[in-house]
C-alpha cells in the first residue's frame, strides 16, 4: 500500500517537471524560429516578435530588449486587472523567450526568401507556442492585451486577439510594403494551423451515427470485427414518432472503410451519419 502511494506521487511530480520542459523547450524553438526566418526576412507575423521585427527594421532596436519591454509591462498589468491566473509558468514564457531571442541573435539566416521564411518561420512558432500551451503556460505578450481587452470591452477573445494582430500586420504593410503585409498573414495562418496540431496531433478519428433496423447485428458487427465500443443513444423518428435507437461508434481513420462496409452489408438502407472526432480521449484511443 505504501509502494503505491509512492507511485502515484510520482507521476504528478514527473508531469509538473515535464510541463516545465514542454514551456523552456517551447520557448526556445519560438525565438529560434525568429531568428532564423521571421526576423531576417522582416516577416512580422504579429504578436510582441512582429512588433520587435518592425521596430528593429525602422529604428534598430534590438528585438530582445523591445519583448522585454512589452512582455514584462503586459504581465504585470495582466496580475493586476486579471488577477494571478497567469502564475510562475507564464512568466517564465514571458522572460525565457525574450532572452533566447538575445542569446541566438548573431545565427545566420536559414534563408532570404521571405515566403519560405514565412512559412517555416509559422511552422517554428507554432510547434514552440503548442509546446507551451502543453505546459499550461503562455509567452504572455499580445495574448494577455488580448485578455485585458476582452475583459473591458465585452469583445470575444478571439476577436480580440484577431484585432491586435490585424493591427501589427497592418503595421507592417505600411512599415514594409503589401507583400511584407501578406507574408506576415501567411506566417500567421501557418503558425495557427501548427498549433493545432501539437495541441491536437495529426490523427483524425471519425465519429459515426448509425440509424438500422437490424441494430443489433450492427452493434455485434463492430463490438466483435472491428473491436470498438458502441453507445445507443435513445432517439425518436421525427415523422412516424416511434422511437428507433442510434448506435454511435468511434473509430481510427483505418477502421472507418471497414464500418462502412460492415454497415453496407448488413442494412444497405441503414442511414449513417459521420464526422470528424479531431481528439478521443480514453480507451482504445489516447490517455486522458
Amino acid at each position: 500500500m505504501k509502494q503505491r502511494r509512492q507511485s502515484i506521487t510520482h507521476v504528478p511530480a514527473v508531469a509538473k517537471v515535464l510541463e516545465y520542459v514542454y514551456i523552456l523547450a517551447g520557448s526556445a524553438i519560438v525565438a529560434i524560429a525568429f531568428n532564423l526566418f521571421l526576423l531576417p526576412n522582416r516577416v512580422a507575423s504579429g504578436g510582441v516578435s512582429g512588433i520587435s521585427t518592425i521596430l528593429n527594421d525602422a529604428f534598430g532596436f534590438e528585438p530582445a530588449y523591445v519583448q522585454w519591454a512589452f512582455n514584462i509591462p503586459l504581465f504585470i498589468a495582466g496580475v493586476l486587472l486579471l488577477g494571478k491566473q497567469f502564475g510562475f509558468k507564464t512568466l517564465i514564457g514571458t522572460v525565457f523567450l525574450p532572452f533566447v531571442v538575445f542569446l541566438t541573435k548573431d545565427m545566420e539566416a536559414v534563408t532570404m526568401d521571405p515566403l519560405l521564411g514565412a512559412l517555416f518561420g509559422g511552422i517554428g512558432v507554432g510547434l514552440g507556442l503548442g509546446l507551451v500551451f502543453r505546459g499550461k503556460a503562455s509567452t504572455g505578450g499580445t495574448d494577455l492585451a488580448a485578455q485585458i481587452i476582452h475583459k473591458f470591452t465585452g469583445l470575444t477573445l478571439g476577436t480580440c486577439v484577431a484585432i491586435i494582430d490585424g493591427m501589427i500586420v497592418l503595421a507592417a504593410t505600411f512599415a514594409f510594403d503589401i507583400e511584407g503585409g501578406l507574408y506576415a498573414l501567411i506566417g500567421l495562418y501557418v503558425t495557427s494551423k501548427t498549433i493545432d496540431i501539437v495541441q491536437i496531433g495529426l490523427g483524425r478519428s471519425k465519429m459515426a451515427m448509425v440509424i438500422t433496423s437490424h441494430e443489433e447485428e450492427v452493434k455485434q458487427a463492430i463490438l466483435k470485427k472491428i473491436d470498438r465500443g458502441v453507445t445507443k443513444v435513445s432517439a425518436f423518428g421525427g415523422y412516424t414518432d416511434l422511437e428507433k435507437p442510434i448506435l454511435m461508434c468511434v473509430v481510427d481513420q483505418t477502421e472507418f472503410t471497414k464500418l462502412k462496409q460492415l454497415v453496407r452489408v448488413i442494412d444497405p438502407s441503414a442511414f449513417v451519419v459521420v464526422m470528424d472526432a479531431s481528439e478521443v480521449l480514453g480507451e482504445g484511443f489516447k490517455r486522458a
